[in-house]
């Protein structure tokens, strides 16, 4: 019969990692006279079966933990790196040092890196960035995450639906259909949608604030291109590329975050199509570029640096009974890549 997690002993996790309990305890303890790779492998073990959580309570409770985890989906991404200085301002004036990784949006890197965390006994652990609309995808990093708050790790997350923790959660509906009321009431009806994944709570939810606007105009969402490809700014790029070849009639192209919106800008300006006197274009987040750039793009503005440092402190908070929910606010910014519907 499978030990529960409660029972989980040092000579399991021991027997499981083929060490001897002194190799064990000196690897989790993150005493010196281990190799790495062998520490590691303890860890990663220690994990799995849970032993790891009981270890980590225990450090928490001396007051020995002063990490804090947190996982992004790419750094390189202004949305995240806005996001992180917010949880780095938070972190210091807490006392506490900040450890980042990034996933890809693999849900399986996104798995082995908070094991990752968790074995490395930090503190908390932030998760930003969307989840998925198949919840089962997840479930794993969701068991993991519970199993580290259960042991009295802290967790919070940005812009997730289906983890079950404490989160700061943007109104991206709202925001979607807010960006695409402003296309409309311009007069654009030729309208084309940059997106990454629909797989992406995200690109789901900012999608069906567009759709919304769209069916509030009378017109039909399914006549409206959704160009998905990567959410970066050379997706953008590459989403610019298949609206001008396969959708020429198009006046405004509603991107659902400001990279692809900026690489949509760069490619249009490469093929000579002047904006926003030929195409108009919209972006979602508002990063710090977005108003710096010729034309500045009309956006969404979230206040990542804020939703960074609140999803901290409600980390660093006592739990609740249950989870708590901060709603941000998204609002329009109009710049000079929106203009009249040409004539």
């Amino acid at each position: 019969m499978k030990r529960s997690l409660a029972q989980t002993r040092l000579v399991d996790v021991a027997a499981a990692a083929g060490v001897s309990i002194a190799t064990a305890s000196r690897s989790l303890s993150g005493t010196p006279g281990v190799s790495p790779a062998v520490a590691d492998r303890v860890r990663q073990i220690a994990v799995e079966l849970g032993y790891v959580a009981n270890l980590h309570a225990r450090s928490l409770a001396s007051g020995s933990t002063a990490t804090i985890g947190l996982v992004v989906h790419e750094i390189g991404d202004p949305y995240f790196s806005e996001i992180a200085s917010g949880v780095l301002r938070v972190a210091a004036s807490e006392g506490r040092t900040v450890q980042i990784c990034h996933t890809g949006r693999d849900p399986d890197a996104e798995l082995q890196q908070i094991r990752s965390m968790v074995a490395n006994r930090v503190g908390a652990i932030i998760v930003a960035g969307s989840g998925f609309v198949d919840p089962t995808v997840e479930l794993p990093a969701r068991h993991e995450l519970e199993r580290f708050s259960e042991a009295g790790g802290r967790v919070a997350v940005i812009g997730r639906h289906h983890l079950g923790v404490d989160a700061v959660l943007p109104e991206n509906v709202e925001g979607g259909r807010a960006v695409t009321e402003h296309v409309l009431g311009l007069g654009h009806r030729r309208i084309a949608v940059l997106a990454g994944s629909t797989a992406l709570t995200t690109v789901a939810d900012r999608l069906s604030g567009v759709h919304e606007a769209l069916v509030e105009a009378g017109l039909d969402p399914s006549e409206v291109p959704v160009v998905e490809a990567a959410f970066t700014r050379e997706g953008g790029r590459e989403g610019a590329r298949r609206v001008l070849a396969e959708h020429p009639d198009t006046t405004a192209v509603v991107a659902l975050n400001d990279d692809m919106a900026i690489g949509c800008l760069s490619e249009l300006r490469v093929a000579g199509v002047p904006v926003p006197t030929r195409m108009s274009v919209t972006g979602f987040d508002d990063v710090a570029v977005a108003g710096d750039l010729s034309p500045g793009l009309t956006t969404v503005r979230l206040p990542m640096v804020d939703m960074g440092a609140r999803a901290l402190a409600l980390a660093l908070k006592e739990p609740g009974k249950r989870p708590r929910r901060q709603r941000i606010p998204a609002t329009l910014v109009v710049r000079d890549s929106t203009g009249p519907v040409p004539g």
